[in-house]
């Protein structure tokens, strides 16, 4: 059955993990002014969208150096494939168990004991990005939401304009879903509770939308399904897993830990 999203808006996102603190403008959906998502299909006449500031981009600092940061460890099974740079703060780097064969940019510790040999001691570069990772939540967590609780937690089947969004429950992505907009779109995910992506399903970016501009804010837990694939920076309050054969163009920063298992990790 197809369903409908409608309101406009210009904004592009990340991923980001955390309680959803954002002012509440409304608890209707947007459900007016042009179409917001499409249930199918590619051919879906352009709308026009209402004047809206469109949201700034969320600010990573030094956490932005990082494909994955996570402050209580990286668990890992080979082989996965990370394109980007891995770190591990304030936990000791032995809590880091990919290799560095699996790793196609630096890994850094706050001692020596992550993998060896190709390990960097850097515990002040780590304190500063594990800070600005959190300060990035924040900020996230903290955007005005223009939709509330579309779709009722349930993504699956829809193509999503730029905007931010919140969600007070979780959010669950059962069937393909899609992001549309320009280069110069943002949208940002506020998320109560957990993210959860089914098995072999997809989040895609349509048109011009750019994985660095979307930003998932997760309060809760994400679970990325065996084959599943997603698009965007996770910022996430807790553990992001990660089943066999999953994969994200974007970064997995997480406050506690990071499972991986056979994925594909790509910088975007």
């Amino acid at each position: 059955m197809n369903r409908l999203l409608i309101a406009g808006t210009a904004i592009a996102g990340l991923f980001a993990c955390g309680t959803a603190m954002a002012q509440e403008l409304t608890n209707t959906p947007a459900l007016l002014n042009g179409p917001v998502a499409y249930a199918a299909g590619e051919s879906e006449t352009p709308s026009v969208s209402p004047a809206f500031d469109p949201a700034r981009l969320v600010d990573l600092g030094g956490a932005g150096y990082f494909v994955i940061l996570t402050e209580t460890g990286i668990t890992n099974v080979p082989a996965s494939d990370v394109t980007g740079n891995v770190g591990v703060s304030p936990i000791t780097g032995a809590a880091d168990h990919l290799t560095c064969p699996e790793v196609h940019g630096k890994i850094y510790s706050v001692d020596n004991a992550g993998p060896p040999p190709c390990n960097i001691k850097a515990p002040r570069k780590l304190t500063n990005a594990v800070h600005d990772m959190q300060t990035a939540y924040t900020d996230a967590a903290g955007r005005a939401a223009k939709y509330i609780n579309v779709g009722g937690g349930d993504i699956g089947g829809l193509t999503l304009k730029p905007g931010v969004y919140r969600w007070d429950t979780d959010v669950r992505v059962p069937t393909d879903a899609r992001l549309k907009g320009g280069s110069h779109d943002v949208w940002i995910f506020q998320v109560s509770k957990s993210l959860i992506v089914a098995a072999d399903k997809h989040i895609r970016l349509r048109a011009h939308a750019q994985s660095q501009k979307v930003f998932w804010q997760i309060a809760g837990h994400v679970s990325l399904g065996a084959n599943s694939h997603i698009e965007g920076i996770i910022l996430c309050k807790t553990a992001i897993e990660m089943k066999t054969g999953a994969s994200i163009n974007g970064r997995l920063l997480a406050q506690t830990a990071a499972t991986l298992e056979m994925n594909r990790v790509t910088a975007p």
